[in-house]
């Protein structure tokens, strides 16, 4: 599946790359953003369900499901990477049912540096199809940029919070 679009955000976190794989490695906290309701979700948020490997493991599966717009939107991801602590990655499988992209595939990966890592983010995606092709093709840029920026925030976010 050819997936023409891409974006990724780096950013420095002042923790190890085990600190920060581990964070990063619950898709709940990954995804926090798609949980809350906000503007960008339109007031809506995404529900999650996790299977038994709960999106920590090569083959888990990871599904969303919520309503924007009136619309029902739903998808099931895969992890097809799984390598602590430097790398993660997932796609989108079977039908995703979504408004403003169509198939995905993203991930993470974690470099080393002294006294903290390089976080990388990023996102490889294909606009959506039907009638919503004309509202990916407007909005995808600023919704991918917003996803993959959330979540490096958050991270950096974290590991910058005092120590409790």
């Amino acid at each position: 599946m050819e997936l023409p679009h891409r974006y990724d955000f780096s950013r420095s976190v002042h923790a190890t790359a085990p600190q920060v794989f581990e964070y990063l490695d619950d898709p709940l906290r990954l995804g926090a953003h798609m949980g809350r309701s906000s503007w960008m979700m339109a007031g809506s948020k995404m529900a999650y369900e996790l299977d038994a490997g709960e999106g920590r493991a090569t083959g888990s599966h990871i599904r969303m499901t919520g309503t924007m717009l009136g619309q029902h939107l739903a998808l099931d991801e895969v992890v097809t990477c799984h390598q602590p602590p430097a790398a993660k990655q997932w796609r989108t499988t079977g039908h995703p049912r979504l408004l403003i992209i169509g198939h995905y595939a993203m991930g993470f990966t974690i470099q080393p540096a002294k006294e903290s890592c390089r976080l990388t983010v990023f996102i490889h995606y294909s606009l959506p199809t039907g009638p919503w092709r004309l509202a990916g093709w407007l909005l995808a840029g600023f919704y991918t940029r917003w996803c993959v920026r959330s979540m490096v925030r958050d991270a950096v976010r974290h590991f910058s919070a005092p120590p409790r």
